[in-house]
């Protein structure tokens, strides 16, 4: 039994300066060696390593990752005119010198994300009091960003990290001036709007003027056209009148006649008052112009 314990004793003792001895660093992180609480080596490369077991030797380990300051709260600036406005930006980071940030921040993550948002909110605060509302918001955002990661490139890697990227999620105006804000923007709206309306009208008026021009020359030429054809064709029939009747001058004055009897006697309320031996009736006569009791010739 004391064998027994003896052999499970030295079995543990074993297992446990194995694990003590042995760490295993992921291609995600870094691994900072202390040798007594200084630090000795700093692991980039992943794998197996060794080291002596505590207290003479410790590990810790840092990310090797791209992390985010995200802040859930937005920050107030004033602008080049004096406007007041809240920034919601977020900041891309990563360690790139171990050693120094641990020195800087004993390895706390939070400390440095709040040092870094100290810093960002600096350069945040120097590039907005030298532009106005306008560039920040669309004209020079482009620029502001460029400028904030320039500023805090150098003081960040006096730090150990170096901070990638800063980028303005949301820009808006405080509450007090919002609804100033929106009536000039309405009121800019109205008048473009206004303005185009007028540019309508203006140019409906213009294209009906112009159809009602083409319709009136149209017409014009239309009923021109109309009255040369009756013109030509009244002359062309009456061409042909005259050429039919002169071939019978007394057949012209026969048919002439009927017409003139039609035209009077369309109705029995026609009434005329003449001497029947008139030349009017001279054709009811005779069918040769001779007298009223003459027989027709069939």
């Amino acid at each position: 039994m004391n064998r027994l314990i003896s052999l499970l004793i030295c079995v543990f003792v074993a297992l446990w300066l194995m694990f003590s001895t042995i760490f295993v660093v992921d291609q995600r992180q870094y691994a900072i060696l202390f040798a007594f609480g200084e630090v000795k080596q700093v692991i980039n490369q992943p794998g197996l390593h060794f080291k002596l077991p505590p207290p003479f030797q410790n590990v810790l380990f840092l990310d090797k990752r791209v992390l985010t300051i995200d802040p859930p709260d937005t920050d107030r600036f004033i602008t080049a005119e004096k406007m007041n406005i809240l920034i919601d930006a977020f900041v891309k980071w990563r360690i790139t010198d171990p050693k120094l940030y641990f020195v800087s921040f004993g390895g706390d993550e939070k400390r440095a994300q709040d040092r870094m948002s100290q810093i960002v909110k600096a350069a945040l605060n120097d590039e907005i009091t030298k532009r106005t509302v306008r560039e920040v918001i669309s004209g020079q955002r482009g620029k502001v960003m460029d400028s904030i990661r320039q500023k805090v490139q150098d003081e960040s890697q006096q730090i150990g990290v170096e901070i990638i990227d800063v980028r303005l999620k949301r820009v808006d105006y405080v509450d007090q001036i919002n609804a100033s804000v929106y009536d000039r923007m309405k009121s800019e709206r109205l008048r473009v709007a206004n303005e185009l309306r007028s540019t309508g009208s203006a140019d409906s008026e213009k294209i009906r003027a112009d159809a009602d021009k083409q319709r009136t020359v149209i017409l014009a030429e239309a009923y021109r056209d109309a009255e040369k054809m009756r013109g030509e064709g009244d002359a062309k029939a009456s061409q042909i009148y005259a050429q039919a009747f002169g071939q019978n001058p007394e057949f012209y004055k026969f048919y002439r006649s009927l017409e003139a009897y039609r035209a009077s006697f369309k109705t029995r309320q026609d009434l005329m008052v003449i001497d029947p031996n008139s030349e009017f009736f001279k054709y009811f006569r005779s069918s040769a112009g001779g007298g009223v009791n003459a027989p027709a010739k069939k």
